[in-house]
C-alpha cells in the first residue's frame, strides 16, 4: 500500500497536494566563498537528490574540469557553467557541465532523468545562487552533438531564443509539458559526455520560480 501524507493548515483543512510547499535546500554561501569564491551557486535535483553540488565558474571552461572547488585536482572536477555565463545566471541560456562519472557521482545519475524515468518523480531542479532561490521545470532532455545547436548562448531574449527553446522542447527524449515559453524565460542547459564522444546528454529547464 502506498502511503499518501495529508497535509492540513492551521485550522484542520487539508491542504491540496499541488499548493504544497517545496522548500529548497539551505546553502551557506559565506561558508562557500569563503573557500573559493568561484563559486557562484549551486544545483539540486528534486527527483535525483543525491545530484547535489557547488556550482563553480571559471576563466574557461577547462579550470574546473579536474580541480574540486577548493581548486585540487580531482578527475570527477567540479560542476561549473560556462565561463561566458552570467555567474547570477540571468542569460537567456546558462549552460552548467558535470562529468558523467562510472561511480554515478556529479552528473553520472543525469542520465537517469530519460533511462528510470526520474521525471516522473520530478521535473524540477534548484539553482540556489547568493542573491537567489530559483526552481526549474525540466521540458526537455535529449541527446544532442557534442557541437549541437542545444549550446547556443545569447546576447539577449530575441526571436532566435524563442525559436531555440521550441526546438529544443520538439527534441526532447521524454514527454512533452505545455510550457509557454517567453522572452523573459531563462533556460538552464545540464551537459554530460555519453559513451559517444560525438553525443552529449542535456536535462533543460526553465525557470519557473524565484523565492
Amino acid at each position: 500500500l502506498e502511503v499518501v501524507e495529508e497535509k492540513k493548515d492551521e485550522e484542520g483543512n487539508l491542504i491540496p497536494e499541488e499548493e504544497l510547499t517545496v522548500n529548497p535546500p539551505e546553502v551557506d554561501f559565506d561558508a562557500l566563498k569563503a573557500i573559493n569564491d568561484d563559486v557562484v551557486g549551486w544545483l539540486e535535483l528534486e527527483a535525483i537528490p543525491s545530484i547535489s553540488y557547488p556550482i563553480a565558474q571559471g576563466e574557461d571552461n577547462e579550470y574546473y574540469l579536474h580541480r574540486t572547488i577548493k581548486k585540487t585536482y580531482n578527475f570527477a572536477g567540479s560542476v561549473f557553467i560556462d565561463s561566458t555565463n552570467a555567474s547570477d545566471f540571468s542569460d537567456c541560456n546558462t549552460i552548467i557541465y558535470g562529468h558523467n562519472m562510472k561511480n554515478q557521482s556529479m552528473f553520472g545519475k543525469l542520465k537517469l532523468i530519460k533511462e528510470n524515468e526520474k521525471y516522473k518523480a520530478s521535473r524540477y531542479f534548484w539553482i540556489l545562487t547568493p542573491e537567489g532561490k530559483y526552481r526549474y521545470e525540466i521540458f526537455s532532455a535529449h541527446v544532442t552533438p557534442a557541437d549541437g545547436d542545444t549550446y547556443t548562448l545569447f546576447s539577449g531574449p530575441d526571436q532566435q531564443f524563442l525559436d531555440y527553446v521550441d526546438k529544443m522542447a520538439s527534441e526532447s527524449q521524454i514527454p512533452k509539458t505545455e510550457i509557454p515559453f517567453t522572452l523573459d524565460d531563462k533556460v538552464v542547459t545540464l551537459t554530460t559526455c555519453t559513451s559517444n564522444e560525438t553525443q552529449r546528454f542535456v536535462v533543460q529547464g526553465v525557470r519557473v520560480s524565484d523565492r
